[in-house]
């Protein structure tokens, strides 16, 4: 089978394609558009990094193609939605450069402590001006770290060797979890008035988004430093170098910028006291083999032998069976995104119970997908539907199934229910016919609901006005209903609402919402 290799690649990844059995390698780095789309044609594998966007126009061209490697973590340059209407497994690499952005990290607190790079600078200019250069100690100092996935934690086992005290804000990490990696679970305005260095680890999405803006930095420790060699968009870039040159914030160690590479007068770059790097976080030798490596032995693997690990689109199981779960497996995992923005904060215990016809088939798949979509919230893309159960584990989060033949007038039905900070929440899923599902029940209110897109979840008491109020602000701020399903538990008790609408609701609309004295909560879910 052919693989087409059209990034550079260093020799040890080559390596393990040219030495597989039935593998003929095609490796035509730095491929324009064109090229790309008449060398994919008979490529039976494609593997590439950041620098080719395989677009829907690459899997229409693609023939044959089975399975796209994509060496790292990131996926936003492959058309997820064309591969799986083409058939075709993605699969990357999550873990195989979190050792060096863990490096990075305190490589960036180090430069910060001891003022490196303009030392350098001076020293090279010929200048010897020690005393100007007065650093600070790491030891003993406060390292906040937001957020406590796979990197944050290498980060904080470093921070402990260096007689660091690490504190935590990770909303979805129970406190017994936190405290055996070492650290003290903190909200989050305690990590900002605590911080002497406050370090980002989380994934950018509608809750972190300028996380670190005006309000925010305000808050922060005077003095602080912060660093950020998780993503860009975490942090209102003007507002910190604002804060810094206030004499706020102290310093600032930035490897990912929110458009890269940062323009000429970026506002940032022209700071003495900011270090900037050039996406440095997964940038050695070592882990560039590490994931070169990897994604060639898993395509290999795949070809050959019909192994799928660390795929983002679909479970480790069989093509047959496949097409038959396919549409329980898109039902679970969009069950588990809803808990997950729902109420995923401090999550201990996952319940999944399986009925009906769904029975008929394994269901270790199912709860993998449900897992994933819990899981992808909370940090981002390294978790995938085979590594979804050993994240929760490393989270302590209890996971059991069970099976009923009975599923409550539905052929088949999934019931997910989560325990966590926000107490015990149940949602079910159901199917329609062999591919069309719907949510049917949210904390024991049914509903039916399509769990596609911008999804309004609302939950009220029930009183007289409230469908007008809705609608009238949802029309004001022109957002376009698409279905909308309103229940209620009884005559006098609360209602919930789930309405589906055409485009992302503005924040402010939201808070109109949340603000009338009959509406409890109201979130917007993505699917």
């Amino acid at each position: 089978m052919r693989v087409l290799v059209c990034d550079k690649f260093p020799t040890e990844g080559l390596q393990v394609l040219e030495r597989a059995e039935g593998i003929e390698l095609d490796y035509q780095p730095g491929l324009s558009n064109k090229q790309l789309l008449e060398a994919v044609a008979n490529a039976d594998g494609l593997i590439v990094r950041s620098g080719t966007q395989v677009s829907a126009e690459v899997f229409k061209a693609a023939k044959k193609l089975k399975v796209v490697g994509r060496a790292g973590v990131g996926t936003e340059n492959l058309d997820l939605e064309a591969a799986n209407r083409k058939g075709v497994v993605i699969m990357h690499t999550p873990f195989g450069s979190t050792t060096t952005t863990a490096e990075h990290t305190i490589a960036m607190v180090f430069a910060l402590a001891r003022r490196i790079p303009a030392a350098n600078q001076s020293t090279k200019s010929g200048k010897w001006e020690s005393e100007r250069f007065l650093g600070i100690e790491v030891a003993r100092k406060t390292l906040g770290v937001l957020g406590a996935g796979k990197i944050g934690r290498l980060v904080i086992e470093r921070a402990l060797a260096l007689k660091m005290k690490p504190i935590v804000y990770d909303p979805y990490l129970a406190e017994e979890t936190i405290r055996l990696l070492g650290a003290e679970q903190v909200d989050f305005d305690e990590l900002l008035a605590r911080s002497d260095f406050l370090t980002l680890h989380t994934p950018l999405n509608a809750e972190t988004a300028n996380i670190l803006d005006g309000e925010t930095l305000a808050k922060v420790k005077p003095g602080c430093h912060i660093i950020n060699c998780a993503t860009g968009g975490l942090i209102d870039e003007a507002a910190l170098a604002q804060a810094i040159k206030s004499g706020h914030v102290g310093g600032a160690a930035i490897d990912v910028f929110a458009k890269e590479p940062p323009g000429a007068d970026h506002p940032l770059l022209g700071l003495d006291q900011v270090i900037c790097t050039p996406h440095l976080r997964t940038a050695t030798r070592d882990a560039q083999v590490n994931v070169t490596v990897q994604i060639a032995t898993q395509v290999v693997d795949f070809l050959g032998k019909g192994i799928i690990v660390n795929a983002v689109n679909v479970p480790s199981i069989s093509a047959d069976l496949l097409a038959t779960l396919r549409p329980h497996i898109n039902l679970a995992e969009r069950l588990g995104s809803f808990q997950a923005q729902l109420y995923g904060k401090g999550l201990e215990e996952v319940r999944l119970e399986y009925a009906g016809t769904v029975t008929n088939h394994p269901t270790e798949p199912l709860t993998m997908a449900a897992l994933k979509g819990i899981l992808t919230p909370m940090i981002g893309p390294e978790a995938n539907y085979i590594n979804a159960p050993h994240l929760a584990r490393e989270r302590r989060i209890r996971v059991t199934e069970t099976r009923s033949q009975a599923s409550r007038g539905f052929s088949s039905m999934i019931r997910l229910t989560v325990v966590g900070t926000a107490g015990e929440h149940a949602v079910c899923g159901a199917m329609f016919g062999d591919d069309e599902y719907r949510i049917v029940r949210v904390n024991g209110c049914n509903v039916e609901a399509l769990p596609d897109g911008y999804l309004l979840v609302l939950f009220n008491e029930d009183r007289p006005g409230i469908i007008g109020f809705i609608g009238q602000v949802l029309g004001d701020a022109q957002i376009n209903i698409a279905g909308m399903n309103l229940t209620r538990q009884s005559t006098d008790g609360h209602a919930v609402s789930l309405i589906n609408v055409d485009s992302c609701i503005p924040d402010e609309t939201l808070e109109k919402l949340r603000a009338h004295p009959h509406i409890l909560a109201a979130n917007q879910i993505v699917l």
